[in-house]
């Protein structure tokens, strides 16, 4: 498993942050190439070779590109085997046992399942090197002949498991500068962001998710304790179930993402944006212009655009739509709910492109609630794969009412920290921050104050690992 939350904080980061400062400039891609080596070989070494062979091919691939510029055949062939390569280690490890299970239920036949373990990453850091790959192609960067420049890049630590998404492009500059790439600005800056970061996960996503695990179930100390379970629950308590779940999972990934980005700043590189406030939004358009923004991007850059964008008229923008969200819903798991969840989510940007839009963009409290009743019920169809759910059962519960456990007791206990988690899903944390940081004393307590109630929290409670590990 990945280093505990405990462990890395006080030994892997400041450690590497230690040996990072202190290496000299041209020592520095070299330190942060073998401490996040370190890192992601504390996840899984047996798994090594697949990030090695991701790093080879895409570094092979990127000079090939550039080196045969007057080859055309040449370039595509170098091109090919980047895609080919990334993309078939991302399909056997995190697809093969999917394909095995639904030939064997349509064809009646008992082929074997690999279950094989899937590499720590493998979604993110497989798109990064393809992005890297295709924009050499288009010209748009530069081969990196440097392997452990490249290999820095590839394996970077901060962002490695859970992303954000970041383009070769993104920090290429960055990657080069030998001399002043950190600066007090930048890690003053990237301490604030992974006090945030981590404060989000641990106060924020654990302690909302007990309310979901309390009537879906949870693994503890290897037991499996099953909660009240789906079929005891009523209908309003497995309503505020999934709205604990909403809140989790946003505070969980975007704390997540936080957190890279602060420690990113702490580096010397400027990693872009994942979450711009997303439960905000005014419609599903929208949403997705504010939640896991560099994954929209990827697709936007690399699939839908080339596709035709909406360059060639309605109904060729809307099957660029759907063949973006088919791979948007496959990519988060292997499994037949997210492939429902991006069908979900496609249909719903398609109502609105035809028709909805406009009138959305003209309302002002309804489209709230139109956005959010939608994002929650698609977070009940993301979810409907995991331990303790079943997709059926859940959605039954949400939309046919019927008896069960009351939500009275779990509202006693969770009403205050639901309410505190729907408060900071808005601006107003924010606009708080942004008066502290004309006061320098005041910001550093607050920050002080937040870490030291986090690390607090984490010593007390038990932890879950960050849900977006397993895409």
């Amino acid at each position: 498993m990945v280093f505990s939350t405990v462990l890395f904080l006080f030994r892997f980061l400041p450690i590497t942050l230690a040996l990072y400062y202190l290496a000299p400039a041209r020592w520095k891609n070299t330190v942060l190439f073998l401490c996040s080596l370190v890192f992601y070989s504390w996840g899984e070494v047996r798994l090594f070779p697949v990030m090695a062979a991701a790093i080879l091919i895409n570094y092979i691939a990127g000079i090939g590109i550039e080196r045969f510029a007057a080859k055309p055949a040449l370039r595509q062939t170098f091109l090919l085997f980047s895609i080919i390569g990334s993309l078939g280690m991302l399909m056997f490890f995190k697809y093969t046992d999917f394909f095995l299970r639904n030939i064997n239920a349509v064809a009646g036949t008992s082929f074997p399942l690999l279950r094989l373990t899937l590499p720590l990453g493998i979604s993110f850091y497989t798109f990064q090197t393809m992005s890297y790959s295709i924009d050499v192609y288009r010209g748009n960067v530069k081969a990196e002949y440097n392997i452990i420049n490249f290999g820095a890049y590839v394996v970077m630590f901060p962002q490695l498991i859970a992303g954000p998404i970041v383009k070769y492009s993104d920090i290429a500059e960055r990657l080069h500068v030998l001399k002043g790439r950190v600066t007090l600005d930048r890690i003053d800056e990237g301490i604030s962001l992974f006090i945030f970061g981590l404060a989000k996960k641990v106060l924020l996503a654990d302690g909302i998710s007990a309310l979901w695990y309390d009537v879906i179930g949870r693994e503890a100390n290897g037991v499996w304790d099953a909660g009240i379970g789906l079929a005891n629950a009523s209908t309003p308590l497995v309503w505020l179930g999934i709205l604990a779940y909403t809140l989790q999972i946003y505070f969980d990934f975007s704390g997540y993402s936080m957190m890279g980005i602060g420690m990113g700043k702490m580096l010397g590189f400027d990693f872009p944006d994942n979450f711009d406030l997303p439960y905000i939004s005014r419609s599903i358009t929208e949403f997705w212009r504010r939640w896991h923004m560099t994954l929209s991007g990827w697709f936007k850059e690399y699939v839908y655009i080339p596709l035709g964008g909406n360059r060639r008229g309605l109904p060729r923008q809307l099957f660029n739509i759907a063949v973006v969200w088919l791979l948007t819903g496959f990519w988060h798991g292997a499994n037949w709910n997210f492939i429902l969840w991006g069908l979900y989510y496609c249909i719903l940007l398609m109502i609105e492109k035809i028709w909805l839009l406009p009138y959305l963009k003209k309302g002002k409290i309804w489209p709230h609630f139109y956005t959010m009743l939608l994002v929650i019920v698609g977070w009940a169809l993301f979810v409907g794969s995991d331990r303790g759910v079943s997709l059926g059962l859940l959605l039954q519960k949400l939309f046919v009412p019927s008896q069960g456990v009351s939500a009275l007791y779990f509202l006693r206990n969770y009403g205050v920290l639901v309410l505190v988690g729907i408060l900071c899903a808005t601006p107003l944390p924010k606009k708080i921050y942004e008066r502290l940081k004309t006061a320098t004393l005041a910001r550093g307590l607050v920050l002080l104050l937040i870490f030291l109630l986090t690390i607090a929290y984490m010593v007390d409670a038990t932890n879950s690992p960050f849900l977006y590990f397993r895409f």
